[in-house]
């Protein structure tokens, strides 16, 4: 059983076993380890609610348990009933549930903001802390794999946990074709262009360094010998960068940076897309709308400071 199952409900608790079942089961449809990181976390909650036998799951005490976060977010609200849902839709699948019960519950309705890319330049600053895009020879090697994952999320466009998830067979480094499969959302899979030649200079020189030839491209540990640097660890890292630095910077504003840098550059929406593993065109005309968003802020500003030179 998941150790964290267990030790948070205890291996007796009635929804303890279709819990470990489900999150076995979200594993083998290749689901990340995020998610199920997520999903765990929010139905070891629901489980903490409602301590009866799987069978006498209805809508009443998820109704009761989402009540509870009346006050958060629709987005964090949306997640929670998600995760239920999800295992509802599994239980059912299972004959472990008659009827699912989240038929009865309403949906949680999201409002669409627009993303927060982060500034070129205060990501120039974090970069630059971590180490030199042509760093000396005694620059840690841990320190030119942090360089080397931020700039891949970066200049690919790349969630943080896509980049964590890297293999050195992911790449093709040949000269006038430098590409990097990327592992998203679904089990999907897509192709992205290195066409920023002193990033994969940058990729080249750590790939030297480090003695790579196979397996986790950005390793957790600085003797070669271990998996994948996880999500939380990366996060943890550039967080501590970007107080370095002195800027603000969440993680997945580097992806928001590439997408809006890219449509300011007049890069078709479709194209974006692609490249960002976006499923809906819709997802990505949001950095559309944040361009126009700030055109229309910079034709007030001009238009307010004509007014005051003339009056």
């Amino acid at each position: 059983m998941d150790p964290v199952i267990a030790e948070q409900l205890g291996r007796a608790h009635p929804l303890a076993r279709h819990l470990d079942d489900f999150l076995t089961d979200l594993a083998n449809a290749g689901k990340s380890a995020h998610t199920r990181r997520a999903y765990r976390g929010d139905l070891i909650a629901f489980a903490a609610h409602h301590g009866e036998e799987i069978a006498e799951l209805t809508a009443a005490p998820v109704r009761a348990y989402l009540a509870e976060f009346a006050e958060l977010s629709p987005a964090s609200r949306k997640r929670k009933r998600a995760a239920v849902a999800s295992f509802a839709k599994w239980a059912v699948r299972h004959d472990l549930l008659a009827a699912n019960p989240m038929d009865r519950i309403d949906t949680v309705k999201v409002p669409k903001n627009l993303p927060r890319p982060a500034a070129a330049a205060d990501v120039a600053k974090v970069l630059a802390v971590i180490c030199s895009r042509r760093p000396r020879k005694d620059v840690p090697l841990d320190r030119l794999r942090d360089r080397a994952l931020f700039e891949t999320a970066y200049v690919c466009g790349a969630r943080a946990s896509e980049v964590c998830g890297l293999y050195v067979e992911d790449l093709d480094l040949r000269l006038d074709d430098e590409h990097v499969r990327l592992h998203g959302k679904g089990g999907s899979v897509r192709t992205v262009l290195l066409d920023d030649r002193g990033y994969v200079t940058l990729l080249k020189l750590y790939l030297a360094r480090a003695g790579y030839t196979a397996g986790p491209l950005f390793r957790a540990s600085i003797n070669g010998r271990g998996g994948p640097l996880s999500y939380d660890a990366a996060h943890h890292r550039w967080q501590t960068y970007c107080a370095q630095a002195g800027v603000e910077i969440d993680i997945h504003q580097l992806r928001h940076a590439h997408a809006t840098e890219l449509v300011n550059a007049g890069v078709s929406i479709e194209a974006v897309r692609r490249r960002l593993g976006h499923a809906s065109t819709e997802t990505t005309q949001l950095y559309a709308l944040l361009d126009d968003k700030v055109a229309d802020a910079e034709i007030r500003t001009a238009r307010r400071r004509r007014d005051q030179a003339t009056s």
